[in-house]
């Protein structure tokens, strides 16, 4: 029994690392990138019995020739292989069950994903209110950017003089005129 929940385990923790950065993904295939993040986050990459070279050669050798990914049959065949040189001292159940349960439950880490800074000289750096002269004219009351609008400048092209503000009133003065 318990080792049906090891192996339901496992799966969630490939489900897991399938999905991660690919908002297409299905999480029945692991890629080769996120294999390696497996291997990295879950510390089976070791620096000395597996490397990172280790872990893309086994990659390369479970998957299907045409194929670009592997199905969690194929990830349990790469974790068997990879189990005697992470584990060289136990024997190959013994390796094989400690691989496992270096996987299991784990899911990605985002480390080395950089935070928002929240300090008063960030929020005064990019309050748009503040601004002045060229680039007070590129943005609008709420802060939000013009766009082109903002950074060029636009010719209005209706024949009027430029700072004429009653532009398209002609028609309106002329039919209260005749009335």
């Amino acid at each position: 029994m318990a080792e049906s929940t090891d192996m339901e385990n496992l799966l969630v923790s490939f489900k897991k690392f399938a999905i991660h950065g690919d908002t297409k993904a299905t999480g029945k295939e692991l890629n080769g990138k996120n294999w390696a993040k497996l291997c990295k986050d879950c510390k089976i990459i070791d620096g000395k019995g597996v490397t990172g070279t280790d872990v893309d050669i086994v990659f390369s050798k479970v998957k299907q020739k045409t194929s670009r990914v592997i199905t969690y049959e194929e990830f349990r065949r790469a974790l068997e292989d990879l189990a005697p040189k992470r584990f060289k001292g136990q024997s190959k159940e013994e390796a094989l069950d400690s691989i496992f349960k270096l996987v299991e439950g784990r899911e990605p880490t985002n480390v080395g994903v950089t935070k928002v800074a929240k300090t008063k000289a960030v929020d005064r750096l990019t309050d748009s209110s503040k601004y002045t002269g060229s680039h007070k004219e590129r943005f609008d009351e709420t802060g939000k950017g013009k766009g082109r609008e903002g950074r060029e400048e636009l010719v209005d092209n209706t024949g009027y003089v430029g700072a004429y503000k009653n532009a398209g009133t002609y028609d309106t003065k002329v039919k209260t005129e005749k009335e």
